[in-house]
């Protein structure tokens, strides 16, 4: 039989959930009832919560006026490695976010918007 191995949200595929909301704080407090470890929080209303090795929350308030969505973020170890075949509607092609990362929105056939999260350049993270 083989060994059981320990599968951490990085190997899986997915790196994050990126979640928005109208209440940063009672969100925060949710998640952390359901034993989520808040891990930091930002200065605009926003912050990372993890629970185990598993996949990390972000949570970033937005204003009322604009729906609440949830994203699944996928893991991406070599933007350079990417080549989205047919069926792949790429919304914005890579490019650096402010947290140090480089980012990829792309949607499927059902509409739905996935981000793919690769590594920062060298010396941005």
């Amino acid at each position: 039989m083989p060994d059981k191995k320990t599968t951490t949200g990085a190997e899986r595929g997915i790196e994050a959930v990126f979640l928005t909301t109208h209440n940063w704080g009672k969100s925060a407090k949710f998640f952390q009832s359901l034993g989520f470890t808040l891990e930091f929080e930002t200065d605009h209303q926003s912050g990372r919560l993890t629970k185990g090795d598993g996949p990390y929350l972000f949570i970033a308030e937005i204003p009322a006026n604009d729906p609440p969505e949830a994203q699944v973020v996928i893991r991406v170890p070599d933007e350079g490695k990417v080549q989205p075949g047919a069926g792949v509607e790429v919304l914005t092609p890579f490019e650096d976010t402010h947290w140090g990362t480089r980012e990829m929105t792309v949607r499927d056939p059902d509409g739905r918007v996935w981000r793919l999260q690769a590594p920062g350049k060298a010396g941005d993270q």
